[in-house]
């Protein structure tokens, strides 16, 4: 009686077992199968992926080629006003140090433009005269 009692609780641990496991193994099965869909799904897919990857990395590189080479010609475009900068300021500090003088001068110049100018004119308005007459 013993043993058919034991042998009763075995069968019943085993039902048991098999309930428990025959979800688990369907719930199993059911993930193996998404998994080779996954898998079959990224054969298909990975490649195009990979290949996107590869040009946008490649485009990614001529920008920053372009973009290097931007800066290098702004460097230089810098550096070109820096020396108009400093030579504005070294006439700055001509005209600041001498100062009358160099209106004095301007106006002499300007003087003498007109004095010339005046010259050819008048030469001009003779000459004139003499051809025409």
């Amino acid at each position: 009686m013993i043993v058919d009692v034991a042998a009763i609780l075995v069968a019943i641990a085993f039902a048991v077992l098999v309930g428990y496991l025959v979800p688990l193994l369907i719930q199993i099965r059911k993930m193996v199968a998404e998994s080779e869909q996954l898998v079959t799904k990224l054969n298909v897919e990975l490649p195009t992926l990979i290949t996107e990857l590869r040009t946008m990395s490649q485009n990614l590189n001529d920008v920053t080629e372009q973009a290097r080479g931007g800066v290098e010609h702004a460097a230089v475009l810098l550096h070109a006003v820096g020396e108009i900068g400093e030579s504005v300021n070294q006439v700055h500090s001509v005209v600041r140090g001498s100062g009358g003088s160099l209106l004095a001068n301007v106006a002499s110049v300007v003087a003498g433009f007109r004095a010339a100018k005046q010259v050819v004119t008048e030469r001009f308005k003779e000459g004139g005269h003499h051809n025409g007459g």
